[in-house]
């Protein structure tokens, strides 16, 4: 059994124990008496040897007990300490004042210690109640010195990075961080050192095994009593479940995009599928032209195989992030939707500034601008215009970039509405909306390191909708976890 169960329960014992708190008063009186027999210097300071016994009596064994412990004292001084003997029966006024006194002074002194003892009693078990929430925590909760030194380790942190609590205790944090985030983790240490929080982020981990493991971090100084820095604490919660149940949704909304370009697809497909059946016939019935037919019909089958080619886009997925041109990608997604903008009699003016290549998964930047352009076309009635741009930027003034922008002059989105734009599940199209696209679309947007925003108008001559994107001409596999 560990030593400090066995001491917590004597204590237990002690405090519930009357024959043994009020003996102990009694053992404490005797104590001090003896002391003062055993020991002749003790004879000038009588007083102050039996106000300790009380204060120990109070400490230890509770007020009652410090309350008996004082009448014992005072009956000590009176017939045993003090000369003449018994002064409460013979003694003068000023004998029987001064006892009073000291009778005073004992039960003053010892409720003052029993509250201090109330007081250390019920930190120490707040202390412990902390100790256990943290011990027992699901997330990982740690503490390190100032240059970085791991000190203390929870049962949380041993599940979530692999390492026991006497690996990890004494070994440097960095240890934790991917190489390629050690920077990151040098940053934090350095706000921490000037006693700043760190607010909760999502990052990237590494277990004992080497894995990686998203986590949301969460760093706070620690400081002394006297408001000095003495380390820092962190509270780490594996999003490994929430990361999973989000891609889960995101791959659904990536198939139901590409399902509602099915129609649009059938139709832009069944255009040259029955130019080629027409072109078939032709050169089976004029051999002489035969070849002229047969070369149109090819590019008939290419249009086909290339509209295949960019159906796939939307639901392939793609290992790593590569070059691509923001311009074509959007010629792509306004193709796509030719039909249903041509059907609404919907004007398309495209702006594209200069030529240039960016980094990132053609893929996921297709269902982004298809998102916006579909809801675009929605917001719109018969006869709308649309306008798509494309254009090099700095966001920042410091980080070059693309600027994607889809504005369309519909009936705008009411200002309660847009504070909601990119939460899951919320659409103001319940009966055609799943209420994903823009939070997909967000979620795209931030895994390439950009920003989204959006302004809306519901009057007035320039009344519609713009959404801008920004996507930084930077590498995005460092950023994707």
């Amino acid at each position: 059994m560990p030593a400090t169960t066995i001491v917590e329960k004597w204590r237990t014992l002690w405090r519930n124990s009357f024959l043994l708190r009020y003996g102990g008063a009694f053992l404490v009186a005797w104590l001090a008496l003896s002391l003062w027999s055993l020991f002749p210097i003790l004879h000038r300071h009588p007083f102050e040897l039996f106000l300790a016994a009380v204060v120990v009596a109070a400490r230890f064994l509770g007020l009652g007990p410090a309350l008996v412990c004082s009448a014992l004292s005072a009956a000590c001084l009176d017939f045993l300490v003090f000369t003449p003997r018994f002064t409460f029966a013979i003694g003068t006024r000023d004998d029987i004042e001064r006892l009073i006194v000291f009778l005073a002074l004992s039960v003053l002194v010892g409720s003052l210690s029993r509250q201090k003892t109330l007081a250390e009693l019920r930190a120490d078990q707040t202390t412990r109640e902390m100790a256990a929430i943290v011990e027992c925590s699901d997330d990982a909760i740690f503490s390190t010195s100032p240059d970085g030194i791991i000190t203390s380790w929870n049962r949380g942190a041993e599940r979530l990075y692999g390492y026991k609590a006497e690996e990890a205790v004494g070994a440097p944090v960095l240890m934790l961080a991917p190489p390629e985030r050690q920077q990151e983790g040098e940053m934090n240490r350095q706000a921490l050192s000037r006693g700043e929080l760190v607010e909760s982020y999502q990052t990237e981990r590494m277990r004992k095994d080497g894995t990686r493991v998203p986590v949301l971090l969460t760093v706070s100084p620690l400081r002394s009593p006297k408001g000095e820095i003495v380390g820092a604490s962190a509270l780490a919660r594996d999003m490994s479940a929430q990361r999973h149940s989000e891609e889960a949704v995101r791959r659904s909304e990536k198939l139901a995009t590409a399902g509602r370009l099915a129609a649009t697809i059938a139709h832009e497909i069944n255009n040259p599928l029955e130019a080629v059946l027409n072109l078939l016939y032709l050169a089976r019935h004029d051999p002489r032209q035969g070849e002229r037919y047969l070369a149109m019909a090819e590019q008939e089958v290419g249009r086909v195989a290339q509209l295949a080619r960019q159906t796939l886009g939307f639901v392939r997925e793609s290992s790593s992030a590569v070059s691509m041109d923001p311009a074509r990608i959007m010629d792509e997604i306004v193709q796509l939707y030719s039909h249903k903008l041509e059907s609404r009699k919907i004007q398309v003016i495209r702006r594209y500034r200069g030529k240039f290549q960016i980094s990132g998964y053609s893929g996921e930047v297709k269902q982004l601008l298809a998102n916006l352009l579909v809801n675009a076309v929605d917001a719109m009635e018969e006869g709308g215009c649309l306008q798509v741009r494309v254009s090099e930027t700095r966001q920042w003034s410091e980080r070059p970039g693309v600027m994607l922008t889809v504005a369309d002059n519909g009936r705008g989105i009411p200002r309660e509405n847009r504070r909601r734009l990119f939460e899951p599940f919320y659409t103001t199209k319940p009966d055609a909306g799943t209420g994903l696209g823009l939070w997909v679309s967000r979620g795209i947007v931030q895994k390439h390191g950009g920003s989204i925003r959006v302004r809306s108008r519901t009057d007035g001559p320039h009344r519609g909708t713009v959404f801008s994107v920004f996507l930084p001409n930077t590498d995005v596999a460092s950023r994707v976890a």
